[in-house]
């Protein structure tokens, strides 16, 4: 059963989605978690729920943090609609200097916002490239992308599009940027 003050609500639905966005079947990820594709199945319906060391398991193989499955503090009515500041799921991110939040509800829909907040002087190492569509707006600071290894230097109000092509990322100035992002389909 179902932990509500631990899990989401949208648990399986979110498995669903991330497992789908890598292109995983239920054999794939069953097998690495090494469960019954009808335990999953079920987890995916909401049929049955995964301990802890499952959730952890599955965060590993999806690659994202444990903290995306659990609960933080959404009012019973409010949780699926809305989204308070002090609610937001934490995203873990690999990148250091890169802090990211989930502002939609869940990972149910063709798409999802992310907010990001660059540290000063923080930079993706390595150019990266991800099967998505995404439409960026910078909030507040500077950002430098290069998309496909050509450079352009963004401000508060600015936005930018991805469409599956390679970039990379620098805040090379001393105060944080701030970042909405638009993602289809959900990723994370």
């Amino acid at each position: 059963m179902r932990d509500d003050r631990i899990t989401v609500s949208s648990l399986g639905a979110d498995i669903r989605s991330l497992r789908k966005a890598r292109k995983m079947t239920l054999v794939d990820l069953s097998d690495a978690l090494g469960r019954s594709v009808g335990w999953l199945s079920q987890v995916e319906r909401e049929m049955s729920y995964p301990a802890i060391a499952d959730l952890n398991k599955m965060a590993a193989i999806l690659d994202v943090s444990v903290s995306s499955f659990l609960q933080m503090g959404a009012l019973p009515d409010e949780e699926g609609l809305v989204v308070r500041a002090h609610t937001r799921r934490p995203i873990g991110s690999r990148t250091p200097g890169l802090t990211e939040a989930l502002l939609s509800p869940d990972l149910t829909d063709d798409f999802e916002v992310i907010h990001s907040t660059f540290a000063p002087h923080s930079h993706l190492p390595e150019p990266l490239t991800r099967p998505t569509q995404e439409v960026c707006y910078i909030v507040s600071g500077q950002f430098e992308i290069a998309l496909n290894g050509k450079h352009f230097t963004l401000e508060a109000g600015d936005s930018f599009r991805l469409r599956g092509q390679q970039f990379q990322w620098w805040n090379r100035q001393n105060k944080p940027c701030e970042i909405i992002w638009v993602i289809s389909p959900p990723i994370y």
